[in-house]
């Protein structure tokens, strides 16, 4: 059997390549995956026609790679063990007429990593979803959501159900624009604990119906306090995003 077996490797060397690639396969499956432990905020503003999103994290980058916003559609944020290619996805279908429950569901139906998903969607007409993770890593530590008029926040690796319930109050009382209320949720979140690992990264994304891309988009990395940095910036901004709020 092993003179068969060394004949075979000779006459066809692809065979020991073959299960080389295939061993390397398996053992990067198999590795942890980096999780984009962070809290974000999703709104719209159906009066004006303003959708967005804000987010905060230890991940690197964050702000590029969770939340998504497009003008006359909504906004849609992915987390825990995220999945980019979904953002334009979940705004392609509510952009067809798809309910934001819909959406989830069509997201998560083949997908064997649903239950490490944390997603978050609304729409222009304020319908919003959380969807949290059933399965999520040790490091999340706390993770939840809540959901309000227009609006939906949620986070995990977070230091507790402060940070989930001072954005929402935030969200809901303060009084200026939707862009200055994302900002004002995604400060609260962070004076109440955040990502209990680090303020790495921040970012928010607005959008206008008939603007094309992104009217607002702010982004901080690699800094020791990403959401304070991120809020000088807006601050220091001159935009039309920005309105009066106290």
């Amino acid at each position: 059997m092993n003179t068969t077996f060394s004949t075979l490797r000779r006459v066809a060397p692809w065979a020991l390549v073959a299960e080389l690639l295939l061993a390397a396969c398996v053992g990067a499956a198999a590795e942890p995956r980096p999780v984009t432990g962070t809290f974000s905020i999703v709104a719209v503003d159906p009066e004006t026609g303003v959708c967005g999103a804000a987010v905060a994290s230890k991940y690197p980058a964050v702000g590029k790679v969770v939340p998504y916003a497009r003008a006359g559609v909504g906004a849609f944020c992915t987390q825990h063990w995220h999945e980019p290619k979904w953002g334009e996805r979940a705004l392609d279908l509510l952009a067809k007429g798809k309910l934001p429950e819909e959406v989830l569901g069509e997201l998560l139906r083949d997908d064997k990593n649903r239950d490490k998903r944390q997603l978050a969607i609304v729409d222009m007409q304020g319908r919003a979803v959380n969807r949290n993770p059933a399965n999520a890593d040790p490091s999340g530590v706390y993770w939840g959501a809540m959901s309000g008029r227009f609006y939906a926040c949620q986070g995990n690796t977070l230091t507790g159900r402060e940070v989930v319930t001072a954005m929402a109050k935030a969200y809901e009382e303060h009084r200026g624009s939707l862009a200055d209320r994302l900002m004002a949720a995604l400060v609260a979140g962070d004076r109440a604990g955040g990502d209990h690992r680090g303020r790495l990264a921040a970012g928010i994304r607005v959008a206008k119906k008939g603007v094309s891309g992104y009217w607002l988009e702010l982004q901080v990395d690699q800094s020791a306090d990403a959401v304070t940095e991120l809020a000088k910036k807006y601050a220091e901004l001159k935009h039309e995003a920005k309105g009066g709020g106290k």
